[in-house]
């Protein structure tokens, strides 16, 4: 029977990777992606589960699903003009089926894609975390930039349903969970500095937000994170919708560790019971 063995959520600034590659691994960005990536190496994942909101890349005002499960057994990326390398990474498409299978017999209607590629909002975190790309991923897309956006509640909801899809695939595996995002950034909008194209225009909810994920105070969190309050986070503040998902997934659980950079609007952490 498969089982949930951990879960993960960082940033994925399109420019992480340029930016490693220029300051060394001992840049504050390299350190705490590895030490996520030193928690990941630990728990043997045989696939990982990735929440994420794409930056209309892959989908479009004229396509844009609230909630999607990819299911292909290749995906590649990125598909934007982010200074990394081009990966391909493995799909679990059997997972990623039963997972939109079950969550369709339980009332969630996920929309379907099988031929698509990505972008930074996946592909970095997988270049700090697996760049050998060996454990294959099932993307499940949140629409968390476009409003109107799915409650809280409803993406928790969400992560509860994978959870029970999970422990209901007949054979042995080792599922861990990612989420991909901010809480608090503006791209292009009016919050953002006249000399900048992005800001942190919220950094007191990322310090709000952080809180509550290192007491596992889940209910407070749904109750605050609403559109009007990720809003004010800046237009890239549903990106937090990615992280609630994955909290349903794993339950009142407290990190095993947790750094916010909360300047930058952003956090890191892992959450391991073994």
């Amino acid at each position: 029977m498969a089982e949930i063995v951990a879960a993960f959520g960082v940033p994925h600034v399109p420019n992480f990777p340029a930016q490693v590659a220029r300051e060394g691994p001992q840049s504050k960005v390299a350190r705490l992606y590895a030490e996520v990536a030193g928690h990941l190496d630990a728990v043997s994942p045989d696939a990982l589960l990735v929440f994420d909101s794409d930056h209309l890349n892959t989908f479009f005002f004229d396509n844009m699903p609230t909630f999607l499960v990819g299911v292909t057994d290749s995906i590649e990326g990125p598909n934007d003009q982010t200074p990394m390398p081009h990966y391909r990474v493995g799909g679990h498409a059997q997972l990623a089926a039963h997972v939109r299978a079950s969550g369709l017999a339980r009332g969630f209607d996920l929309s379907l894609s099988q031929d698509f590629s990505v972008d930074h909002s996946i592909m970095v975190p997988l270049h700090f975390l697996t760049p050998r790309m060996q454990i294959p991923i099932v993307p499940m897309f949140i629409n968390g930039l476009c409003p109107p956006l799915p409650g809280a509640r409803r993406c928790y909801a969400l992560g509860e349903m994978v959870r029970a899809a999970v422990k209901e695939w007949p054979r042995n595996l080792r599922v861990a969970v990612l989420a991909s995002g901010s809480f608090s950034l503006e791209i292009g909008g009016p919050k953002v500095p006249h000399d900048s194209i992005a800001g942190t225009p919220d950094q007191e909810w990322t310090r709000r937000v952080q809180h509550l994920l290192a007491h596992a105070q889940i209910n407070e969190l749904l109750e605050e994170a609403t559109a009007a309050r990720m809003q004010r986070a800046g237009n890239i503040g549903g990106e937090l919708l990615n992280w609630i998902a994955m909290l349903g997934v794993i339950g009142e659980r407290k990190p095993r560790f947790i750094e916010p950079e909360v300047e930058h609007g952003r956090c890191y952490g892992a959450w391991r019971w073994d």
